[in-house]
């Protein structure tokens, strides 16, 4: 069980206590990651080194933490896999529906659904599920979620790093920030569909 007295301990430890807070984080989902990134930059990182150190150290933590989920999923196989999210899935957030559909995602393109799914809630916490589940390349899942982590987690920290001395409320500048990544996704996806479209009837004409 996760104490205010164990969060503390990993504080006072610096780069090093951020990145076990960061894997902890992927293992037990109690404190959603954006609150707690920009919580991390605004109490322990007091300059744009340790800013630096910090990113990676998380980056490694969270990575390490998909690692984790990956085999376990490895280990169970995908029939039992499935047969364990439908009957425990829902104590922690994760439906039948919801691990179905990351599965299939994995079977369109596997490297960038590891990486775009580092940067969504909730799914950055169970994808690594269903790529152990279906033995995705070890070693490509490591490279993308290592991406996808730096991806997300940058952001947050550098947030919370700039806010450091504005007394600001962590949760409410980390629900901020995660409103401006989602929204900031739906561009990218929306430009990828115009760009698809208008190069499709370009070849059709």
């Amino acid at each position: 069980m996760i104490t205010s007295g164990h969060f503390a301990t990993l504080l006072s430890m610096g780069v090093v206590g951020a990145g076990c807070l960061a894997m902890g984080e992927k293992l037990i989902p109690i404190v959603p990651s954006y609150a707690l990134l920009v919580f991390i930059g605004m109490t322990i990182v007091p300059d744009s080194d340790t800013l630096v150190l910090t990113i990676m150290a998380t980056a490694a933590g969270s990575t390490a933490g998909s690692l984790c989920w990956y085999g376990a999923g490895r280990a169970i196989g995908p029939v039992r896999i499935a047969a364990v999210v439908c009957r425990f899935g829902r104590y922690v957030f994760l439906s039948p529906s919801l691990y179905r559909r990351m599965a299939e995602a994995y079977h369109r393109n596997d490297t960038c659904v590891s990486v775009l799914g580092q940067v969504i809630p909730t799914v950055r916490i169970f994808l690594p599920l269903p790529a152990g589940a279906i033995g995705l390349n070890p070693w490509n899942f490591l490279l993308a979620t290592t991406l996808g982590s730096l991806a997300w987690n940058t952001p947050l920290l550098t947030l919370g790093y700039l806010l450091r001395n504005t007394g600001r409320d962590p949760l409410y500048v980390g629900l901020l920030a995660l409103c401006g990544l989602i929204a900031t996704e739906l561009v990218v996806l929306v430009a990828l569909r115009v760009g698809l479209g208008v190069s499709l009837f370009a070849r059709s004409k």
